[in-house]
């Protein structure tokens, strides 16, 4: 089970990409998410693999507001830990029905993600 956060798309960085030690491609993206709350609003996304990557790219724009489903990972590497939050499912949020959201295809499976986590050095 994950944790979801409603807001705008602030910022799309650069996607990224390169080979894990095993010879696997993989492809990254963050983007960023303002709630608009007064302290503690916000947050750096990630998306993992060229599936979740085009469709996020195809499907928002800067400016929308979203629902974002999430599952936080934590990693250690030489004594320090590092956090983050890996978006697996958005979707838009419908103005015109108060606060409802309507689907759109995102929510995807890929083993690249798992590959990816564990070529890792943290």
């Amino acid at each position: 089970m994950g944790l979801n956060l409603t807001g705008k798309i602030t910022t799309v960085l650069e996607k990224q990409s390169g080979t894990t030690k095993s010879g696997t491609d993989w492809q990254t993206q963050t983007f960023i998410l303002d709630n608009n709350e007064k302290y503690n609003n916000i947050f750096a996304f990630d998306l993992f693999g060229s599936e979740k990557i085009e469709n996020f790219n195809k499907y928002n724009k800067i400016g929308q507001t979203v629902n974002v489903e999430f599952n936080i990972n934590c990693r250690e590497y030489q004594g320090k830990y590092y956090t983050s939050l890996s978006a697996w499912k958005i979707n838009k949020v419908d103005a015109t029905k108060d606060s409802s959201f309507q689907e759109q295809p995102f929510e995807t499976t890929n083993d690249l993600k798992n590959d990816f986590e564990n070529d890792l050095p943290f």
